[in-house]
């Protein structure tokens, strides 16, 4: 059967850094077709794959990238490395990839971002595309440029700003995912809904049932989050706006949520169970600070239920060391902690005018503890 192209995305940037998003069934013959063009012009491809995939989906994988060069990268946060990285680029240098050659990132947001700084870093600078097999890495990860990895000290400390030639989405690869790893990424569309899309938000209260890998409306949902991510990141690509908002909206919860995982130890928690906590905390300080009504808690934690997302820490987590964690979030300008709170659902804004004393009230209602 042939490939079936749902929905195309444009995400429009200066300096010839536009790309197209393809959503689609079946993109295997189509992405090996690109992967094709190159190579009959001279240049090197490679692709980086994650381990998961290729075990759980091995026909996705063979059919588009058999004839070239694969390094297999194995799934997990904790790829995300200088370990892995640098392994990458001896990889890269290998194989002989020059400044023209391509890189197929294929995997969840780990081998994306990887992959991505890889493709950034490496001989100042090479081409890659983006390849989401995770409902996470569909929504969010894969659009926008933000690539890196992380250090003991915190999340994504380094990296760099380089936008993908392409994004493919085959959401068949979504037939194989396992369940936690779906119910990670509904944190990610959840928070598009929070932040600026009430409309979304709505529409998935509505739903008879939890949306899974073969619901019909799951498509839409995936090409409305695109759509979401890439309007704010044509008005905000680096992330330069500041406390106005910008791109810096997109990560409601995160603050919470990387400190999670950095103090957890990553892995622990997946990266959206983390921001499903996370859009808990800041909602709660949210409604702290008088914006939004106590109700809309409830509706939040029973649509996160409705996902077996955690809305609370499962294992003892000090106060102390989350505080220090938030401390060293890439978000804190000029020494002040950033944060994304609502306005009211569907209405973001950033702040740093937020008392830390509310902050650790927050940490302990979702059972962080005093040591």
């Amino acid at each position: 059967m042939s490939e079936e192209i749902l929905k195309t995305l444009q995400v429009n940037l200066a300096n010839d850094r536009s790309y197209p998003i393809y959503i689609g069934r079946r993109l295997g013959n189509l992405i090996e077709k690109v992967s094709l063009n190159y190579l009959d012009r001279g240049k090197k491809v490679v692709a980086l794959v994650d381990e998961g995939l290729r075990r759980e989906s091995p026909s996705f994988v063979k059919e588009f990238i058999e004839s070239v060069p694969t390094y297999i990268l194995p799934s997990g946060e904790g790829t995300k490395s200088v370990k892995f990285l640098s392994e990458t680029w001896d990889f890269l240098a290998q194989e002989g990839v020059d400044r023209t050659g391509i890189i197929f990132a294929v995997g969840g947001g780990v081998t994306g971002d990887l992959s991505g700084f890889a493709a950034a870093s490496y001989l100042r600078g090479i081409g890659f595309y983006q390849i989401p097999t995770t409902l996470l890495a569909m929504v969010d990860s894969s659009v926008g440029g933000k690539t890196g990895i992380n250090l003991e000290a915190g999340k994504n400390l380094v990296g760099a700003f380089h936008q993908p030639q392409a994004v493919y989405i085959d959401i068949d690869c979504l037939k194989t995912l396992p369940s936690r790893e779906f119910s990670a990424g509904m944190a990610e569309v959840i928070k598009y809904g929070l932040l600026g899309n009430e409309m979304l938000y709505r529409s998935l209260l509505s739903l008879t049932s939890p949306l899974n890998s073969l619901s019909p409306e799951l498509a839409e949902i995936i090409g409305t989050c695109c759509l979401d991510k890439a309007k704010i990141v044509e008005s905000d690509e680096r992330e330069s706006v500041g406390t106005a908002g910008g791109r810096a909206l997109l990560n409601l919860g995160h603050t919470f949520a990387h400190a999670i995982e950095s103090v957890a130890g990553y892995g622990e928690y997946l990266h959206g169970e983390a921001v499903s906590i996370g859009l808990i905390c800041a909602l709660r300080l949210s409604i702290i600070k008088g914006y939004c009504s106590p109700e809309s808690e409830n509706t939040l934690i029973e649509l996160l239920n409705s996902y077996s997302l955690p809305i609370k820490i499962e294992s003892t987590l000090p106060v102390s060391s989350l505080m220090n964690a938030m401390k060293s979030d890439k978000k804190v300008s000029s020494g002040q902690i950033r944060f994304v709170l609502l306005k009211a659902i569907g209405s973001a804004f950033v702040t740093s005018d937020v008392a830390m004393h509310d902050v650790i009230e927050v940490w302990k209602s979702i059972g962080a503890t005093e040591t």
